[in-house]
């Protein structure tokens, strides 16, 4: 929902087209290292809100050219407001690495202490370029990206911090059942005859 969002706030300042509005997402994300969105995914998104009565196709006064120009409608103003009006929060419990280490525990070619290991190097490598990003930084003019890669660093040195925390107890968690849903019965219910 974020894209959407951060849209809908570009539109907010008035008339622009998509090609304008990915060029100013992508500069107020912190550039295509930080968070990339390609056109294709600008365009389904502008296109969903026009369906949804979020925005509206426009041609401005004076434009020359073929561009969709796109503007906020008061649905999108009224979205936009609940929005920034919410606090932000993203879902820590939904981990691809935790879902390969489930895996691993019933794959008896896995070998989760190596899985461990496997992820630990990726997230050094990327607490290095993130570090690395943010030596770069020019505090005077990029105090914002800085403090956005603080958070980055934060994250990734929390989650080392976790890998030490099932490194250490990864015995323990192998002697315990990996977690299994309950089927029920396909099929209609027996017949009960009177």
């Amino acid at each position: 929902m974020s894209v959407r969002h951060t849209l809908l706030g570009l539109l907010s300042k008035g008339p622009r087209y998509g090609y304008e509005l990915r060029a100013s997402f992508m500069a107020l994300a912190g550039g295509a290292e930080a968070w990339e969105v390609k056109p294709a995914q600008i365009y389904t998104t502008l296109n969903r809100m026009v369906e949804a009565g979020l925005v509206s196709k426009v041609t401005p006064d004076g434009a020359a050219d073929e561009k969709d120009f796109f503007q906020i409608a008061p649905a999108g103003k009224a979205e936009l407001e609940k929005w920034l009006g919410e606090g932000a929060l993203s879902d820590p419990q939904q981990d691809a690495f935790f879902l390969k280490l489930m895996l691993s525990l019933e794959l008896p070619e896995v070998d989760a202490a190596r899985l461990i290991q496997t992820q630990r190097g990726a997230l050094y490598q990327e607490l290095h370029r993130v570090t690395t990003l943010r030596a770069g930084l020019d505090p005077r003019s990029e105090l914002a990206r800085i403090l956005l890669m603080d958070k980055a660093i934060m994250h990734l040195e929390a989650d080392l911090r976790w890998l030490d925390m099932i490194e250490s107890r990864l015995d323990e968690v192998k002697k315990q059942p990996v977690p299994h849903p309950e089927m029920k019965p396909r099929g209609r219910p027996a017949h009960k005859s009177q």
